[in-house]
C-alpha cells in the first residue's frame, strides 16, 4: 500500500468515527495541541492534532451542531491541559479552595472552548471534504474564535496558538505586522496544511495547496530573520534597573506575622553590591502587602530600597483614606522617591473573576481567594506614567499583558511596558512559562521594550523583537541589574491593533461562502 492511499484511508477513518470514540479522540487530539504551548513547544504535537481536526471536521454530518461539537471536545482537551495550573492557586488554601478545583479547571476549560466550538461551527457551515480551501477557513474561524475570547464576558485570551513559536523567534516577529492572532491563524493554516496529502485528488495539486498554505508564515520567517540581523534598538542611556525577585510562597506572602519581615528581606536585596550604580529598583505586584499609600510607617521603610536621585517602583494594596466611604481597594503599582513620597500611581483595571472580585457575588455563595474579603476596585485603563529618570511607560499589573492591542494608549505611545506580577499562585507549573511568553508577544507586537517583574519568577527583560537580554528562573530568589532596550518605531501592529487579521479571516470567510453558493447554483 502506497503512502498516499494510507493517509487517504487513515483520513476516512477518523472522519467515519461516531459516537464516544469519535469525541474520545477529538478530546484527546484537543489534549495533544497543548503539548505545544510554553514551556514545552512540542509541535509536531499540534501539527497532528490540527491535521486529525480537519478529517474529524471532514466527517461531520450535520455541519452547525456536528462541527461545534467537535470543536467544543477539541477546546475542552486544548484547556483543561493547558489551564490545569489553574488549581495550583486553590491550594493554597486547599480548605478553603480545594473544592472549587473541578469546577475552575473543568467549568473554565468548557466555557473557553464554546468559543472553539463557535469557530468550528462556522467552519461546518462553510466546509467542503476534500477541498484545499478548508484549511484555510479553518484558519480564518479558528482566528475569530480567538478574537471573540479577547474580550466577551471580560475576555481571557490565555494561550493564543501564537505562543507555540515563542522558541523561533524569526517566526515571532511577523506579530509585528499582523499580532498574535494572525500569528495564530497563520499557525493552523500552516499545521493543518499536510491534511491536503489525505484528499483524494491527484499528488499535484495536493503538493500545490500544502505549499500555498505554509507559504505566508515561511515568508514572514524570512523577514523576521532578516529583522533580527539588521534592527538593533540598543538601550536607554543613564538607565540602570535592579529587578527584585524575593520567591516568596503565597502563604509566606499573605502570613500577618511575616509581613513586615518580607518588606525589610526585600529592601535588603534591593540594596545588594552594585546598590549606587542602580538608577531604579522594581518589585513585584502586592510585593508590599501595606497599602503604602496610608501606611506611612511602611512606605518609609520601603523608601530605603529607593536609590539616590532614583524610585522604588512596586505592587501594593492602595486603599481609600481613613473614614471615607465606601471603603475601596485598588491592586496598585507605585513610584516610591527616597525620601518616601509617592509620585505617581496606577491602578490595575482587568481585575481576574475570583482572584480580585466575584461577579455575581449577590448569587454566587463564594468568596475571592485573594487575601481580604473586600472585592478590588477596577482602575480606569492604560495610562502612560511619566517617572524621574526614565521614559514614559506603560504599567500593566499581571494578566493585563494577555490582552493583544489594549496594552498601551495609542494617543500617547510610552518608550516602554512594565509589567508586574505575582505567578506565585501557580508555583512550579506551565503557567508563570506561559504568561512569560505572552508577555513577550506584547513586546513585539508594540515595538516596545518590556520589563516584568514577578514573586517567584519569571523576571526578565524583553527587547522590542522579543528577545530576552536579563532573566531570572522560575523559582528563583535574587535581583538582577539590567539596562534598559530601546523603542523601535510604530510597528503596523501598534498602528492597527487587530483589524488586520480580523479583516483577512472575514474576507477569506466570505469569498469563501460566495463560492460555495455560486457551486450549488451551478
Amino acid at each position: 500500500m502506497t503512502a498516499p492511499t494510507r493517509r487517504a484511508r487513515l483520513a476516512g477513518w477518523v472522519a467515519g468515527l461516531r459516537g464516544w470514540r469519535r469525541r474520545g479522540l477529538t478530546c484527546g487530539l484537543g489534549a495533544l495541541a497543548a503539548l505545544a504551548l510554553p514551556p514545552f513547544h512540542i509541535l509536531p504535537a499540534l501539527a497532528v492534532a490540527l491535521i486529525g481536526l480537519v478529517w474529524l471536521l471532514d466527517g461531520v454530518e450535520r455541519p452547525l451542531r456536528g462541527g461545534f461539537g467537535t470543536g467544543w471536545w477539541f477546546g475542552f482537551g486544548f484547556f483543561v491541559v493547558g489551564i490545569h495550573w489553574i488549581a495550583y492557586a486553590l491550594l493554597v488554601d486547599a480548605a478553603a479552595f480545594g473544592w472549587m478545583i473541578p469546577f475552575a479547571v473543568g467549568g473554565l476549560s468548557a466555557v473557553l472552548a464554546l468559543f472553539m466550538g463557535a469557530g468550528t461551527a462556522l467552519a461546518g457551515y462553510l466546509w467542503r471534504p476534500g477541498h484545499a480551501a478548508r484549511i484555510g477557513v479553518l484558519a480564518a474561524t479558528w482566528v475569530l474564535a480567538e478574537w471573540l475570547r479577547m474580550w466577551v464576558a471580560t475576555g481571557f485570551p490565555w494561550n493564543m496558538l501564537g505562543t507555540v513559536w515563542m522558541p523561533l523567534p524569526p517566526a515571532v516577529q511577523s506579530a509585528s505586522l499582523i499580532g498574535a492572532l494572525g500569528l495564530s491563524g497563520l499557525t493552523v493554516m500552516a499545521l493543518a496544511a499536510p491534511a491536503v496529502l489525505g484528499d483524494a485528488r491527484s499528488a499535484a495539486r495536493s503538493l500545490t495547496a500544502l505549499v500555498v498554505a505554509v507559504a505566508p508564515l515561511a515568508g514572514l520567517s524570512a523577514w523576521g530573520a532578516v529583522r533580527l540581523a539588521t534592527v538593533d534598538p540598543g538601550t536607554v542611556e543613564g538607565v540602570r534597573l535592579r529587578l527584585v525577585q524575593p520567591n516568596l510562597s503565597q502563604t509566606e506572602k499573605w502570613d500577618p506575622a511575616r509581613r513586615e519581615l518580607n518588606l525589610i528581606d526585600q529592601v535588603a536585596l534591593s540594596r545588594q553590591p552594585g546598590f549606587d550604580a542602580v538608577t531604579h529598583v522594581i518589585w513585584s505586584e502586592t510585593a508590599s502587602a501595606f497599602p503604602l499609600n496610608a501606611d506611612v510607617v511602611h512606605r518609609f521603610m520601603a523608601a530605603d530600597a529607593a536609590p539616590t536621585d532614583g524610585l522604588l517602583i512596586t505592587g501594593a494594596p492602595r486603599v481609600t483614606t481613613p473614614g471615607q466611604v465606601p471603603f475601596q481597594v485598588w491592586n496598585s503599582l507605585m513610584a516610591i522617591a527616597p525620601d518616601g513620597s509617592i509620585r505617581d500611581t496606577y491602578d490595575k483595571a482587568h481585575l481576574v473573576p475570583f482572584g480580585e472580585y466575584v461577579p455575581f457575588a449577590d448569587v454566587l455563595p463564594v468568596q475571592k481567594i485573594t487575601p481580604g474579603r473586600v472585592d478590588f476596585t477596577p482602575g480606569p485603563g492604560p495610562r502612560t506614567l511619566r517617572l524621574k529618570g526614565l521614559p514614559p511607560v506603560a504599567p500593566l499589573i499581571c494578566y493585563e499583558v494577555i490582552f493583544p492591542g489594549a496594552v498601551v494608549r495609542p494617543d500617547d505611545r510610552p518608550a516602554w511596558m512594565l509589567n508586574l506580577t505575582n505567578d506565585g499562585w501557580y508555583g512550579l507549573s506551565p503557567g508563570p512559562h506561559q504568561h512569560f511568553a505572552t508577555a513577550r508577544l506584547r513586546a513585539v507586537e508594540e515595538g516596545l521594550p518590556l520589563v516584568r517583574v514577578a514573586n517567584t519568577g519569571i523576571s526578565g527583560v524583553v527587547d522590542p523583537l522579543g528577545r530576552v537580554t536579563a532573566r531570572l528562573a522560575l523559582g528563583t530568589r535574587g535581583t538582577i541589574d539590567a539596562a534598559l532596550p530601546g523603542a523601535l518605531r510604530s510597528t503596523v501592529f501598534a498602528r492597527l491593533g487587530n483589524a488586520l487579521p480580523i479583516a483577512a479571516a472575514l474576507f477569506f470567510i466570505v469569498a469563501v461562502a460566495l463560492y460555495n453558493h455560486k457551486e450549488l447554483r451551478l
